[in-house]
C-alpha cells in the first residue's frame, strides 16, 4: 500500500474529490495548511504600499491506496490539480506497512 500526500491549491479540492469519486476512491484526510515552495510567497499591493505573504494557504490531502490503484490516483491528482502555474503544489509518496481498523481491530485491511 502507498500513502499519497498531496499539497494542492484550496480551490482545487472539490474538483479532486469529484474526480476521485468517479473512480470509486472515497477515503481521504484533508487538512488546511500554510506553506511555501520555491516561489517564496506572493507580493500584494495595497494603498499603503506592498507586502509579501510568504506562507500561502494550501490543502493537504492524504490518501492511502492499494498498489494497484496508486498510479491512477497520481494521474487523477496531476490532471485535476494542475493549472500549469507555480504554486500548484507537490505530491509525496510513502510506503504503508500496515493498516489497522480501530472498530474491528482488523489488521492489514484491504483498501
Amino acid at each position: 500500500m502507498k500513502k499519497i500526500e498531496a499539497i494542492i491549491r484550496e480551490e482545487k479540492l472539490n474538483d479532486l474529490k469529484e474526480c476521485l469519486e468517479k473512480e470509486g476512491i472515497y477515503g481521504m484526510t484533508v487538512m488546511r495548511v500554510k506553506g511555501r515552495g520555491i516561489q517564496r510567497g506572493i507580493t500584494l499591493q495595497w494603498r499603503a504600499g506592498s507586502y509579501t505573504v510568504d506562507l500561502l494557504p494550501k490543502v493537504l490531502v492524504m490518501i492511502v491506496v492499494s498498489d494497484e490503484k496508486f498510479e491512477k490516483v497520481i494521474d487523477i491528482i496531476l490532471e485535476c490539480c494542475s493549472t500549469g502555474n507555480p504554486g500548484d503544489g507537490k505530491i509525496f509518496v510513502s510506503e504503508v506497512s500496515e493498516v489497522i481498523r480501530i472498530s474491528s481491530k482488523e489488521r492489514n485491511v484491504r483498501i
